[in-house]
């Protein structure tokens, strides 16, 4: 399987990249964010609001699956859009993705000091300022700022031991998710799943559009086909295992949440989950093995991302669209160092933002990843009808009708974060996110272009030459 025109090293089996999709959807928001998916929606609402999510995704995996067996290059959605699509779709499809990715990295970076408090309440000192009504603490950002240095560091130095770490945690956090239903069943009430509807659509929707952000991290798995040492059918049948599993895991977190606190004590909750696994076993220790469940979570998750990330980002430098020494591989690692560093600067200063940045980055890094979606399902349809004789060692039955519901899915999602849709993106933050990234990625574009001759200033009055990739 060797591929000598490759400039990475074939290094990730399939338990590998098993574990770096399914630990970066699990992550960390199961464990701060459940309580609120179930009093928002209810308990079968908020189930509801992530089967709806997970049959977005399911239809949006099948075209991933597809195109990552025929096209097991570095980048993912980049490859697939710009062969489909071209140069200007590619970049609108990737550079929104690397945002999905990057809302995560910096998510997590805020989430870690979250989870800290929980087990040392009084570890934070040192005020330095108030960002929407929470209090910035000195010891707080140091937690996120110096965890996300650690991440970065182990990244620069290569896939393989990212994996490695990602396989033993995700295994540690899938036996404590085990333990905490198997409790959940069989002390939990189902007294306390009422109401099992709370805002009716509006309430399953609040939830359904945070779906596609804890969804995210099966599409890790094509950004770095390029280091997978196995079969092009094999990685297309492994994508869709991780959003199964996905699914099945958030179903029951939920379902164990939900036996385990009544809606009273779910007001009253800090970390609903790890608050539900003290019910359920009567111990606080159990709830402190839920919290080192989550801290793990936002290992995995935070690891998967940079891996992610990291690889879109070279693969958008490699093809101009973004500066060229973004493209660099470490000539020993055969890592993209400087990408890395540069979604490692985003998640060390993530949290000096505070807290309240957990839901703007679930919010508006859920929008780019729908619109990502939507165009690779696009793209899919694209090539499944001007490329019908490309190879395709995993063909999925009825493609057409497939891409086309991924296609209708998706857009009804994005659909959701408009103004005036009932889970509209809140401005001015949400929305601040959104508009700075694009101004961002126009300001690299232009540089790229400048820099390799592609665009002239203006006081030139000469054509823009057509991209070598168009």
């Amino acid at each position: 399987m060797a591929d000598e025109t490759s400039k990475f090293k074939k290094v990730l089996s399939s338990r590998d990249i098993l574990a770096l999709a399914f630990g970066a959807m699990i992550g960390w928001g199961w464990v701060v964010l459940a309580g609120g998916w179930v009093s928002k929606a209810g308990s079968l609402g908020a189930m509801l609001a992530f089967a709806l999510g997970g049959v977005m995704v399911i239809f949006v995996g099948l075209t991933y699956a597809e195109l990552t067996a025929a096209m097991p290059k570095c980048g993912g959605e980049h490859v697939f859009s710009h062969r489909a699509l071209g140069y200007n779709v590619s970049f609108v499809c990737t550079w929104a993705i690397v945002l999905g990715y990057v809302s995560v990295v910096a998510f997590e970076a805020v989430a870690l000091p979250t989870v800290i408090e929980y087990l040392f309440p009084d570890y934070k000192q040192g005020l330095m300022y108030n960002v929407a009504g929470w209090d910035v603490y000195l010891t707080w950002v140091l937690v996120g700022s110096l965890a996300s240095i650690a991440v970065t560091t182990l990244n620069y130095f290569g896939v393989k031991p990212a994996a490695l770490v990602q396989g033993v945690v995700t295994i540690l956090i899938a036996l404590v998710g085990i333990a905490f239903l198997g409790g959940a069943l069989t002390n939990g009430e189902t007294a306390n799943m009422t109401p099992l509807f709370i805002d009716g659509t509006k309430g399953i929707f609040a939830v359904a559009i945070m779906t596609p952000f804890m969804y995210v991290g099966f599409d890790v798995i094509p950004q770095a086909a390029e280091e997978i040492d196995m079969p092009p059918a094999k990685i297309g049948k492994i994508l869709l295992l991780s959003v199964v599993m996905a699914i099945v895991w958030y179903a029951a977190i939920i379902l164990g949440v939900s036996l385990a606190l009544d809606h009273a004590g779910l007001q009253g909750a800090k970390l609903a989950t790890a608050d539900s696994m003290q019910a359920v076993f009567s111990s606080p220790l159990a709830a402190k093995v839920m919290i080192i469940a989550g801290i793990g979570g936002i290992l995995t998750s935070w690891n998967s991302f940079f891996v992610g990330g990291s690889r879109a980002i070279y693969a958008m430098a490699d093809s101009g669209m973004l500066p060229r020494f973004l493209a660099f591989l470490h000539p020993k690692y055969k890592t993209p160092t400087n990408a890395i560093l540069m979604i490692g600067l985003f998640s060390s200063l993530a949290p000096l933002c505070g807290r309240k940045m957990l839901v703007w980055l679930v919010d508006a890094g859920g929008l780019a990843i729908v619109i990502s979606y939507f165009l690779v399902a696009l793209s899919f349809l694209v090539l499944r009808i001007r490329e019908p004789e490309m190879p395709r060692p995993y063909r999925i039955k009825a493609g057409k009708t497939v891409g086309v519901i991924a296609m209708v899915l998706s857009f009804g999602m994005a659909m959701l974060y408009m103004p005036g849709a009932p889970a509209a993106l809140a401005w001015p933050h949400e929305w601040a996110i959104m508009l700075g990234w694009w101004v961002l990625g126009g300001v690299l574009l232009l540089w790229a272009k400048l820099a390799s001759g592609t665009v002239h200033l203006p006081e030139t009055l000469e054509p823009e030459p057509a991209s070598e990739l168009e």
